[in-house]
C-alpha cells in the first residue's frame, strides 16, 4: 500500500475512535436507547472505527450537517 492509503486509514481509524461516543451525530435519524436483549453487533466500538477507516469523509460531512441543523434549530427556538 501507498503512504497516502494507509493515513487515510489510519486517520479514519482516529476519527473514528475519536467520534464513538458522539456516534448518533452521524447517523440519518435519531436514534432510542436499545434494552440488552436488543443489542446490535455493529454497535461497538471497533465496528464503529472499521467503518470510519473507509467513511470518514462522509461522517464528517454528516457530523457537520447534524451540527448546522441542531444548531440552527437552537437558534429558531429563541426567537
Amino acid at each position: 500500500m501507498t503512504l497516502p492509503i494507509v493515513l487515510f486509514l489510519v486517520f479514519g481509524v482516529l476519527f473514528g475512535l475519536a467520534t464513538y461516543s458522539n456516534r448518533h451525530h452521524f447517523s440519518e435519524g435519531t436514534t432510542r436507547q436499545v434494552s440488552a436483549a436488543e443489542k446490535d453487533p455493529m454497535d461497538s466500538r471497533l465496528a464503529w472505527a472499521v467503518l470510519c477507516s473507509c467513511l470518514w469523509p462522509l461522517m464528517a460531512l454528516t457530523g457537520a450537517y447534524s451540527f448546522w441543523r441542531r444548531r440552527s434549530a437552537r437558534v429558531s427556538t429563541r426567537r
